[in-house]
């Protein structure tokens, strides 16, 4: 039987100094205000989305050493996280607005909690800027303000791109109602980072009842629907130098992208979906030139291999999945993978460097 690697390092075991600078691409935090809002959202019982009510009410109650941990990282962003980053050889981390964030929210509780999430983490980045960078939250119930927020985030707050929970309300950003937000990524030139949340209400069933709904597998099967129905709308060829960061290796989509090429074309040629444009280019061309991948939560060398073969090594990035998924022997195992020097710094770090301007 063929073994995980690169896994198999001694548990505990530290990085050493290496030629590169270790970023973290896909780390989450909460301000503990945001706590408070999902638990009254809960309380109340009238938000009909069962991603949420079964993810949340179980990490904001459970008292298991695991949840606790998540809850207590979440909302620091100070001397317990950088220790933990110290401790698994992380130099930088570009932290992000937890999933669900606002999308769960409704819109004027939204648009008002974005703008406190990134004043929020701005503060928290001003004291620690050698070690932390930060995406935006934006509100896309209100897409016109969603747009005019990221614009503030980036050129008054100094953020570094945006971040989407997927779906909101069991909405996704292909509805070009939704594209103000892609036109003010496209315009200041920042990516827009799609997270994963609880797969939208007509999805979720059958994952549900096998307890399949959430990292195992429904988080990929969320995000990666909602990354094909942004390419397969024409999005990126009204948008061609907008840029997405999805995470997970893709939500494996790179490992059947020839299919989906085959796929789409006998589709629109079929004329069988309507709602299916014609499009200038192969579903996997948008892969290779508008979208990057990270690894976050997979901390295993075959698959980045094969993302860095197929997509170029250049569209790879290292991400950590931090507090989800913190293991101080990963960095320590990555750093043995079996690969050139010059694209393990890619991974590591001129990629992130490149993709978020830091």
């Amino acid at each position: 039987m063929a073994t995980l690697e690169p896994i198999g390092v001694a548990a505990g075991a530290k990085p050493g100094k290496a030629p590169y600078k270790r970023i973290a691409t896909e780390e989450a935090f909460c301000p503990p205000e945001m706590f408070d809002i999902y638990a009254r959202i809960l309380d109340e019982g009238r938000l009909d989305d069962p991603g949420f009510n079964s993810l949340w009410g179980f990490y904001l109650t459970s008292p298991s050493p695991r949840t606790t941990f998540i809850r207590q990282c979440m909302t620091d962003v100070g001397d317990q996280r950088l220790a933990h980053m110290d401790a698994s050889g992380i130099d930088v981390q570009v932290l992000s607005l937890t999933g669900p964030g606002v999308q769960v929210m409704d819109r004027d509780t939204a648009v008002g909690f974005s703008t406190f999430a990134n004043d929020w983490i701005a503060e928290k980045v001003k004291a620690h800027p050698d070690r932390f960078a930060a995406l935006a939250a934006c509100a896309p119930q209100d897409p016109a303000a969603a747009a005019k927020e990221i614009e503030r985030a980036v050129t008054r707050l100094g953020l570094k791109g945006v971040i989407i929970n997927s779906h909101t309300h069991g909405e996704y950003l292909d509805d070009e109602k939704f594209w103000p937000i892609f036109e003010a990524a496209e315009a200041l030139d920042v990516p827009i980072y799609i997270h994963p949340q609880g797969p939208s209400k007509g999805l979720i069933q059958p994952l549900l009842e096998r307890g399949l709904d959430g990292a195992i597998y429904g988080f990929s099967v969320e995000v990666g629907m909602h990354t094909l129905r942004i390419i397969v709308s024409g999005a990126f060829d009204r948008f061609p130098k907008l840029q997405i960061v999805i995470g997970h290796v893709g939500e494996s989509l790179p490992f059947t992208l020839y299919r989906i090429d085959y796929m789409h074309a006998a589709s629109v040629k079929s004329g069988r979906y309507s709602v299916m444009p014609p499009l200038r280019k192969k579903p996997s061309d948008y892969f290779r030139e508008n979208i990057y991948c990270t690894n976050s939560g997979v901390a295993w060398a075959p698959p980045i291999r094969f993302m860095q073969e197929v997509l170029g090594p250049e569209r790879v990035l290292y991400a950590q999945d931090y507090p989800y998924q913190y293991l101080v022997e990963e960095v320590a195992a990555l750093d043995e993978m079996q690969m050139s020097a010059e694209n393990k710094k890619m991974f590591f770090q001129t990629n992130a460097e490149r993709v978020f301007k830091l």
